[in-house]
């Protein structure tokens, strides 16, 4: 592994050009959660080959489907560290310390229908994708929907206002950003593409609450 990012750490250019700019894109889910998509976040000419889980010193540990990962140092893996830099900066405000680095070893590699709403986020957690290598479809769907606590019934039936899906397609070097109650409200996945045979990178930036 530290080969892969001593290789990505020679290659990569943090700052983005000023030419061939894709726009950002801001879809807002409704009832206070939006998705933010930036198509050319990072112009990075390779990407990495291993799995791993980065955090800040001092966090509680996690679990991923039943894998508790050992927790690598930002010290141990500047480049990443240098990317959690840079989305910062692009995303001010933001407070991520923790990073899931996964590998897409081709289009029969999925992410199930989800959401990361476990309590160690908080109740309206960011989380960032970065991605590398391969294009892949990121899919949103709206969970059904369920009264909640203190709520009064609607005397009359709601506009709708808001679509129940949305795609984008993560690019190599795109950043999106999840925020507000999008893990509340709505399951995101990747599902299978055949015709996706090349690797893709994905690293997943998260706040972890002590």
């Amino acid at each position: 592994m530290n080969q892969a990012f001593r290789a990505a750490s020679e290659a990569a250019e943090l700052q983005q050009s000023d030419g061939g700019k894709a726009r950002t894109v801001v879809v807002d889910l409704g009832n206070e959660s939006q998705v933010v998509h930036l198509p050319r976040f990072l112009p990075f000419e390779d990407s990495w080959k291993d799995t791993c889980y980065v955090a800040s010193a001092g966090l509680p540990g996690v679990a991923y489907s039943g894998y508790k990962p050992h927790a690598h140092s930002w010290d141990d893996y500047p480049p990443l560290k240098d990317i959690l830099d840079a989305v910062r900066n692009a995303l001010p405000g933001s407070s991520f310390n923790s990073l899931l680095l996964n590998s897409y070893k081709g289009g029969n590699d999925y992410v199930g229908w989800h959401s990361d709403d476990e309590k160690l986020y908080g109740p309206t957690p960011e989380i960032a994708s970065v991605s590398f290598g391969c294009d892949r479809e990121f899919l949103l769907k709206k969970k059904p929907r369920t009264k909640r606590e203190g709520e009064r019934p609607s005397k009359r039936p709601k506009m709708i206002e808001h679509p129940d899906q949305h795609s984008f397609m993560l690019k190599h070097g795109s950043l999106l950003l999840m925020q507000g109650h999008t893990q509340r409200d709505w399951f995101h996945s990747v599902p299978k593409r055949a015709k996706a045979e090349a690797v893709r990178i994905n690293l997943t930036f998260r706040r972890v609450l002590k």
